[in-house]
């Protein structure tokens, strides 16, 4: 039984559909020794190579694997870097066949829940803007933040990149009388800095952020930085 080939390649935990997809469109995949197109389709028993090397066990069932990790501010969401820092994938667990997929990213300067998992199909669901899976922030903005930056950010601001809101925003009690005040947001997208670029639109600025949930799963209280729990 034949399927898209983006679809088969992320099902068998090469990366996600998207970017499966961007392969293809690159020209790194062929089929039966011939490049394939965007559209194609293919099925486990045929050849099917990425960059000329042959993917073989396409037609053994993957056991489908999830890992929540607790991201460190410093870490890139990247699977190398020339400038040799630490990416989140220097600590993760080997698995074959496939390759982990970072469920969405974090810039280098956020940390907290960040999922991995081996199943392009499951990473493409969790992540595509239209499942609009729900994500939850801890927030440290430092600034006088008054009813009208609540209300405009809860109603939707234009960013460079279109309209952008929080689903949610609840205040913490303020502990001392400094400019700095813990938010924890929700949205259902995950842009590029997006959280940040909605706090700045205000005059605001973010001197803290933390993912705590992604979804259903969030961040476990006892999992310290730098650790994974399957």
């Amino acid at each position: 039984m034949s399927e898209k080939l983006q679809k088969l390649l992320a099902n068998y935990g090469l990366g996600s559909r998207r970017e499966m997809e961007k392969w293809i469109e690159q020209g790194r995949v062929s089929v039966d020794g011939k490049v394939a197109t965007l559209g194609d389709r293919a099925s486990a028993t045929d050849q099917i190579r990425v960059d000329g090397r042959v993917i073989s066990g396409l037609s053994q069932p993957s056991n489908g694997r999830v890992l929540m990790y607790n991201k460190p501010e410093g870490e890139l969401c990247s699977s190398s870097d020339p400038d040799g820092r630490p990416t989140v994938f220097d600590r993760l667990p080997m698995i074959k066949p496939g390759r982990w997929i970072a469920v969405g990213r974090l810039d280098i300067n956020t940390c907290g829940l960040l999922l991995f998992t081996n199943d392009g199909e499951l990473a493409n669901r969790l992540m595509h803007p239209s499942h609009e899976v729900e994500r939850e922030y801890a927030v440290r903005v430092f600034g006088d933040v008054n009813t009208a930056h609540l209300k405009a950010l809860k109603h939707g601001v234009k960013l460079d990149d279109g309209m952008a809101k929080f689903n949610d925003i609840k205040a913490r009690p303020k502990e001392d009388e400094s400019l700095n005040q813990w938010f924890n947001v929700t949205l259902s997208e995950g842009r590029n800095r997006e959280v940040r670029r909605l706090w700045e639109s205000q005059g605001l600025q973010v001197s803290r952020l933390i993912r705590v949930r992604y979804g259903e799963l969030d961040l476990k209280k006892r999992l310290p930085q730098g650790a994974w729990l399957e």
